[in-house]
């Protein structure tokens, strides 16, 4: 898997979507942005902080999450931190799933 290091996961942002560059931007609304504006010129008056990295980065997250193989939701998570060369979260996913 590629570096992507401008797609940033916090659990206490946005409700730990994933996000371009701790902004509150998530690459959801990226990609929704995209498909309302081809026009990239159109699309950077939009939103003028996303910059061609962050656009073509949230385009590769986003083809990473439908490739062809199926992972558990805790490796898919691991393999995105190790991509963007962090350490894997501190508590456990029971850990979050009990909290609820």
């Amino acid at each position: 898997m590629e570096k992507l290091d401008r797609i940033t996961i916090d659990i206490a942002r946005m409700n730990g979507e994933p996000c371009i560059r701790d902004l509150r931007l998530t690459v959801r609304r990226v990609l929704q942005a995209l498909a309302a504006y081809p026009d990239r010129a159109e699309l950077k008056r939009e939103y003028p902080e996303l910059e061609d990295e962050d656009i073509r980065q949230a385009l590769a997250f986003a083809a990473a999450l439908v490739d062809d193989n199926v992972l558990p939701l805790r490796q898919a998570y691991d393999r995105l931190l190790r991509a963007q060369g962090k350490a894997r979260f501190s508590r456990s996913w029971q850990e979050l799933k009990d909290e609820g």
